[in-house]
C-alpha cells in the first residue's frame, strides 16, 4: 500500500494474499487476479492506472472501488444479453466469479472515430482491423453503425490489432465461436449506448473480453467502465464537433492526452512525468464523476485505512460461502 500526504487518501498498489485452494496469483496491469482449486477467479480492483501499456508509478485512490462497482452494475444490467463470469462481489474492489478459459483477443466497438483509431486514420490509414474507412471523416465524428476492431490479447507488452479474418486463419478463435462474439459485443454496445444515452452520456468506444466455460461463451473481466471505455456528454457534442474543439469526455483518455502533453506516450527511452497528489487527486475525481454520471448512484468512498485486512477478510468469508 502507498504511503501518501495527509491530503490523499491511501491507495492500494498490489496485493500477496495466500487463499486456501489457491492455485496461482497473476498481477496484471491493474487488477491482481487469483485462481482458486482451478475453479473460481478472485479479481481485485487495484488503484493502479495503466496508459499505453504501461503502467504508472502513482496509484489513483479509489479507482481500483470504481472499476469495480462500474463493472457489477453492467455486469447485472447485461446478464441477459449474455452469460457473465461475476458470482459475488464480497468487497467494493473484488469480484469472484467462474473461472473460464479466456479468448486470446479483446473485442473492441468503436461507434465514433476517436483515440488512437483517428490518430491512425488521421497518419493515412484508411482500414483498421480489415475494416475500411472512407476518407473525409473527422475526430470524434460518428460512424455510420459501430465497428469491430479486435486486437489480440498480449500477456505482456502491447496488444496489437487484428482482422476478423486472420483470427479465424489463425485458429486464434474457432470461426463459430467468433461469429457468436461478434454478435455478444455488438448488442452489448448498443445496451451500453442505450444506458449512457440515459444519462447524457455517448459511448464512443469500448472492449469486451471473453471466455469458454464448459463449451458456452462467458462475459468476462469488466465493461464500460472508464479504463474500458469513452464517453463524452451529449450536451454539446454536435457543436463542439462542427467547430473542431475538443468533447468535454469521462474516460482514461484524459489521462493518455497529458502524458503526450509532457512528452511520454510508452516509447523507449521516455520517462513518465511526474504525478502529483494533486493530479492524483484530480484524476481520482474523474473516475468518481464518471462512476456517479453512468450509474446515477452517490458514490460512497470505502474506508481506507488497512485495505490490505478489509479486502483479505471480505475475500476469506466469501469463498466459504462459494
Amino acid at each position: 500500500m502507498e504511503a501518501n500526504p495527509a491530503s490523499q487518501p491511501a491507495t492500494l498498489s498490489q496485493t500477496d494474499f495466500k487463499f486456501d485452494n489457491q492455485r496461482s496469483l497473476y498481477h496484471g496491469k491493474v487488477r491482481d487476479v487469483y485462481d482458486i482449486d482451478d475453479r473460481l477467479m478472485v479479481m481485485v480492483a487495484t488503484d493502479r492506472i495503466s496508459a499505453f501499456d504501461v503502467v504508472l508509478p502513482k496509484g489513483i485512490p479509489f479507482k481500483g472501488q470504481v472499476l469495480n462497482q462500474i463493472a457489477e452494475y453492467f455486469l447485472d444490467a447485461t446478464s441477459d444479453i449474455v452469460p457473465n463470469w461475476k458470482l459475488a462481489v464480497p468487497d467494493p474492489m473484488v469480484t469472484i466469479g467462474i473461472k473460464c478459459e479466456p479468448l486470446k483477443i479483446e473485442m473492441i466497438v468503436r461507434g465514433y472515430l476517436a483515440g488512437s483509431a483517428w490518430r491512425d486514420y488521421k497518419a493515412g490509414a484508411r482500414e483498421i482491423c480489415g475494416v475500411r474507412l472512407p476518407d473525409g471523416l473527422r475526430e470524434n465524428e460518428k460512424l455510420p453503425h459501430p465497428i469491430l476492431t479486435p486486437t489480440t490479447k498480449a500477456d505482456a507488452g502491447h496488444d496489437e490489432n487484428i482482422s476478423r479474418e486472420e483470427i479465424i486463419a489463425r485458429g486464434i478463435v474457432p470461426e463459430e465461436v467468433y461469429k457468436q462474439v461478434e454478435e455478444y459485443a455488438l448488442a452489448l454496445f448498443k445496451r451500453g449506448s442505450e444506458m449512457a444515452a440515459e444519462r447524457g452520456l455517448i459511448l464512443v468506444d469500448t472492449k469486451y473480453e471473453f471466455g469458454l466455460h464448459d463449451g458456452k461463451v462467458i462475459l468476462i473481466d469488466e465493461i464500460h467502465t472508464p479504463d474500458s471505455s469513452r464517453y463524452f456528454y451529449a450536451d454539446g457534442y454536435q457543436e463542439r464537433f462542427e467547430k473542431g474543439e475538443e468533447q468535454r469526455q469521462l474516460s482514461k483518455e484524459f489521462v493518455r492526452q497529458w502524458l503526450i502533453a509532457n512528452g511520454f506516450m510508452g516509447r523507449t527511452g521516455e520517462t513518465v512525468p511526474e504525478m502529483t497528489p494533486e493530479y492524483c487527486n484530480e484524476v481520482s475525481e474523474r473516475y468518481i464523476e464518471l462512476y456517479e454520471h453512468i450509474t446515477g448512484r452517490k458514490f460512497e468512498r470505502a474506508p481506507s485505512d488497512d485495505l490490505q485486512h478489509r479486502l483479505e477478510t471480505n475475500i476469506e468469508k466469501s469463498l466459504k460461502t462459494l
